[in-house]
């Protein structure tokens, strides 16, 4: 479910004249929509670049909200209820293509007055009172966006008061370069390819924006302030902005000079709601209003803490849904969502950050953090307390002042450094998932997929079809998981060689699911299609056939996407010949792609994703074991040995440049898939479990995969280990170097396990330190860490969602302990040293070392009774 579907009917809330769109503008970018419930009309939020201001435009088409049913006209008007329901207001029959069966037929398409009369809550709406409907669950705005086949992010002009795309062309030495590189590609997918190129190279526009944070009055340090009650007052507010605003907005009822922050602009109030209202009208005047967390706690507890107050409502410019907080003008983006998408902290940021907190997010990508640790900020009280910890700290107005402009900072250079690259990868996204800045936010990569697959049938007049439509239609899978919890069997793995291998070179495919997708046509209503021609075109290893008379549309989208990244973006990204402003667009766009085409397969294995198709997932995945098989097959023809194999990733051992031309030119030529060398390592150490190796590159530099002791939440202690042991690996450069490198890691283990066996060492260097995902109530089940949070607010301590908790083993029925609970004596020493081995053990095997020799334990082999070893 998006998450403004339920601002749809409070956009117009508060609403103020003024901000409206004049009847004529030479151009705006669409950046949001909602539905203003005054005036019963779509509205769209479009950015004027030469004012710098959100400008209104309300729909004049006379669109309305509708859904479908395929019942008959004269069925639907045997249903009483349905004719005499009040926002009815007509139904027409409609022409739409069914592509599970793949023929036109006559839907019934039943309009109302507004939104709310087709899917309200409860028993309203017209689809509860229908045997099936279709099209029922979309938002409203989202509709509206898909049949005016709006681009979000895209400009716009105002004619006459109607609403028309600016057109943008590409320059004339691109169109000619593209057309000659796609020459070749079908005619469907070079239409695509054109029109994607259109909305990624069309310039994002610098955007006007300010970045927001308040502080509350904590009268119990450890406590956080409840934004659902806001019964503390706000004591500290700040801004800083794109045009050059540093603010901090105090409240300080005593008399006296501000206090001075360097750099910055300090106001000072004697009431909170001057204050409060100041903020209000820095939120007004801004179109866009960035926060860290602010759906959540900033923007819920200023609109309840004004209402407490007694703000007028329609002075309030904040609108707050179940998962959301929305502004009447501009567009309100909170970057706790957007970072805590995975697919963004995994392939557009490598996964630079771990946990996500503003401490962490901000200096792992700006290489700064907040003022003060959160804990640390947390034990001061404000008006005069001490710190709880030190018992001699006291949070000045000064430190106040620096310590809320510097979250307000941190927020705002998450979308400044390196030429506003966040805001424009967010504008990209939005044009490519057709979603709002605001939504594609705050949505995962499913729903942007969905977005986008539901705004290219609309385009096809195709009708979307409900889940149930497609299990009935497509069936489930044929293969055998592998993996406990899954439903097919999935990408091949091959079993490692272990030990260390020198010279390792890596080749991988290049976006090898989406080239499958596009190459093998699949999706959803071309797998297992309706006609008796296709059933010989098989899937390797399945029962499945794929049609062979019309191209899929995810083979289309994913398939035109995947060859513009692979064959334009990407190069162009590291073309040294072009200006580093230029090489770095195109890297913020092939990023962009990158995330999208990363999660382009998986959806469609996922039950919670509306075009759920079984069939279409395994397929899939049985093509990517295919290529592999066929590839690692091919090396060893070419007399090079397959070190591993993992997914679309061939380890080879010491491959000669002629061998990897060779497989390269097969693997491109027999299985149509890019194939090229992804790096180079020095030596590899491979464990006997799968995924998890070493690598080490010729600079000496560590490449770790799936090991713990890499881990974030690894207490420090073992985690500097383990960074030691990396190094001592790092040092080695031949096999003889070998010798030397067993006796520094035989050292650091033995010297790890007297520390801990002898509790030589501090709480804090064994704690386990793990972000809190959500409230402790929310967890259905209570891991380590949640069990150790609850302990915490059994003392009045209480942590929410993004708070990080430290935790120790120990030895009782409860077996963790938050550090400020804990002594030596609780700790669990036998539990750690067997972390220990556990990390330790994935590279020693592969280095021939027993964890119990380097410990000092001696070892010896016994026979059974019944033959077996026992050691």
């Amino acid at each position: 479910m998006p998450y403004f579907m339920e601002k749809e009917m409070k956009e117009g809330e508060g609403q103020k004249e003024g901000h409206e769109a004049p009847s004529s503008l030479p151009l705006a970018y669409l950046l949001s929509a909602g539905y203003d419930g005054k005036r019963q009309k779509a509205l769209l939020k479009l950015y004027d670049p030469e004012t710098d201001e959100i400008l209104l435009w309300y729909d004049n088409t006379g669109h309305l909200p509708y859904c479908y049913s395929k019942q008959s006209a004269e069925e639907l008007r045997k249903n009483k209820q349905l004719s005499s329901y009040p926002g009815l207001l007509r139904i027409e029959p409609e022409k739409r293509l069914d592509a599970l069966q793949d023929q036109w037929i006559e839907a019934m398409k039943i309009v109302a007055s507004n939104p709310l009369d087709i899917g309200g809550e409860g028993k309203r709406g017209i689809r509860n009172l229908l045997e099936e409907s279709w099209e029922s669950q979309i938002v409203y705005y989202q509709n509206y966006i898909f049949d005016r086949q709006l681009n979000p992010g895209m400009p716009y002009r105002i004619v006459q008061g109607s609403l028309e795309p600016v057109e943008y062309k590409l320059s004339p030495g691109v169109a000619s370069q593209m057309e000659d590189l796609f020459r070749d590609e079908d005619a469907e997918l070079r239409d695509y390819m054109r029109e994607w190129a259109l909305l990624l190279q069309c310039p994002v526009p610098h955007l006007r924006r300010v970045a927001v944070d308040i502080e509350v009055y904590q009268p119990v340090a450890t406590r956080i302030p409840d934004a659902e009650v806001a019964d503390q007052p706000i004591i500290a507010a700040s801004f800083v902005s794109s045009d050059g605003i540093r603010r901090v907005l105090l409240l300080k009822e005593e008399p006296g000079e501000a206090p001075r922050v360097e750099g910055a602009e300090v106001l000072c109030y004697e009431s909170e709601r001057d204050l409060v209202t100041e903020v209000f009208r820095v939120l007004d005047e801004y179109p866009i209003v960035l926060t860290f967390n602010g759906d959540d706690f900033d923007m819920k507890y200023l609109r309840k803490r004004a209402q407490n107050l007694g703000v007028n409502v329609a002075d309030i410019p904040i609108s707050i849904g179940r998962r959301a907080a929305s502004l009447r003008y501009g567009a309100h983006i909170d970057l706790y969502l957007f970072f805590l998408n995975r697919s963004i902290q995994i392939y557009a940021f490598g996964n630079r950050y771990r946990e996500n907190t503003l401490q962490d997010v901000a200096s792992s990508i700006l290489g700064k953090g907040k003022l003060y640790p959160d804990s640390e900020a947390r034990s001061f009280l404000f008006q005069g307390g001490r710190s709880v910890e030190t018992g001699v700290s006291e949070f000045t107005y000064e430190k106040l002042a620096e310590y809320c402009l510097r979250d307000s900072e941190l927020t705002y250079e998450l979308t400044s450094f390196s030429d506003d690259l966040v805001m424009k990868l967010i504008v990209v996204l939005s044009r490519i998932s057709k979603m709002t800045v605001e939504d594609v936010t705050r949505s995962g990569v499913s729903r942007w997929i969905l977005a986008l697959m539901r705004f290219e049938h609309r385009r096809r007049q195709m009708l979307i079809p409900n889940p149930e439509d497609i299990l009935k239609t497509k069936g489930v899978t044929s293969t055998k998981a592998v993996i406990k919890g899954k439903k097919y069997k999935g990408a091949i793995v091959r079993e490692p060689k272990p030990g260390v291998h020198f010279d390792v070179t890596v080749l991988d495919f290049a976006s090898l699911y989406p080239a499958i997708i596009r190459n093998w046509n699949l999706s959803y209503e071309t797998i297992l299609c309706p006609h008796p021609e296709c059933r010989e075109n098989k899937v390797p290893g399945t029962p499945h056939w794929v049609c062979t008379r019309r191209r899929g549309l995810s083979s289309l989208i994913i398939g035109s996407l995947r060859d513009l990244r692979v064959s334009w973006y990407k190069p162009l990204s590291k073309n040294r010949a072009l200006p580093k402003e230029e090489r770095a667009w195109y890297d913020v766009i092939q990023n962009a792609l990158k995330v999208f085409l990363n999660a382009s397969y998986g959806v469609f294995g996922s039950e919670a994703f509306d075009l759920y198709c079984p069939p279409l997932a395994e397929s899939t995945a049985a093509v990517g074991r295919y290529a592999m098989t066929s590839t690692m097959n091919e090396a060893e023809k070419l007399g090079i040995s397959v070190l591993y194999g993992d997914t679309d990733s061939v380890f080879l051992e010491a491959p000669s440049e002629e061998q990897i031309g060779k497989l390269v030119d097969w693997t491109e030529s027999e299985l149509k898939i890019e194939f090229d060398v992804d790096k180079v390592y020095r030596y590899a150490v491979f464990s006997k479990r799968k995924k998890n190796y070493l690598g080490v590159y010729p600079d000496g530099s560590i490449d770790v995969k799936g090991l713990t002791g890499k881990k974030r939440h690894v207490p420090p202690l073992l985690k500097d280990a383990f960074t030691r042991l990396t190094e001592i690996l790092g040092g080695v450069k031949s096999p003889e170097d070998f010798e030397r490198a067993r006796e520094e890691i035989r050292s650091l283990v033995n010297s790890v396990y007297l520390r801990l066996k002898n509790k030589e060492f501090d709480l804090k260097e064994i704690a386990f330190n793990v972000m809190m995902g959500q409230s402790i109530g929310s967890y259905k089940t209570k891991p380590q860490h949640v069990n150790a949070a609850q302990q915490l607010k059994e003392l009045k301590i209480e942590l929410g969602a993004g708070d990080v908790i430290s935790y120790v083993v120990t030895r009782d029925d409860k077996g963790v302990k938050p550090v400020q609970l804990a002594t030596k004596m609780d700790v669990d020493v036998g539990k750690y040293i067997e972390y220990l081995r556990s990390m330790f053990e994935q590279v020693l095997d592969a280095l021939d070392l027993s964890f119990d020799e380097l410990m000092g334990k001696k070892t010896y082999v016994q026979q059974s009774l019944f033959g077996k070893e026992i050691t």
